[in-house]
């Protein structure tokens, strides 16, 4: 079972079972949510528990996703995929370790200017598809 919460604790999840290897979305969508890159884990929604639901805010920033933050502190939660059966889980909001590594990198074509990619994950400019 992983644990993890917003800054402030108003909104709190579990998920249950092992975590998919995370994917790290550098497009500008995702940059202005999170305030850098966003890494997140995308696990099955039967997987989840939220406590203070009633505190996440869902702000739909494309005809596919929309996003959800917390209305007391702000934290940058979850990105949620209309019409699928899982959810991304902002990996910063982890309370336990993970033990996972970044799998992919996505939307490199977009990356902000300021910083470097340099570990051993695959790079997409794109979004490959899924299996």
């Amino acid at each position: 079972m992983h644990r993890g919460s917003c800054l402030c604790g108003a909104v709190r999840f579990t998920v249950e079972g092992d975590l998919p290897a995370p994917d790290a979305c550098h497009c500008g969508k995702c940059r202005k949510h999170s305030g850098h890159y966003f890494v997140s884990s995308d696990v099955p929604r039967s997987a989840v528990t939220i406590e203070g639901a009633d505190q996440v805010r869902w702000f739909q920033s494309s005809e596919k996703a929309r996003r959800g933050f917390c209305s007391v502190c702000g934290s940058s939660l979850f990105w949620d995929p209309l019409h699928r059966d899982w959810i991304g889980i902002a990996m910063g909001a982890f309370d336990t370790p993970t033990h996972t590594r970044i799998a992919v990198h996505v939307y490199m074509a977009d990356k902000g200017d300021y910083y470097d990619v340099a570990d051993e994950a695959p790079k997409f400019d794109t979004v490959p598809p899924r299996p």
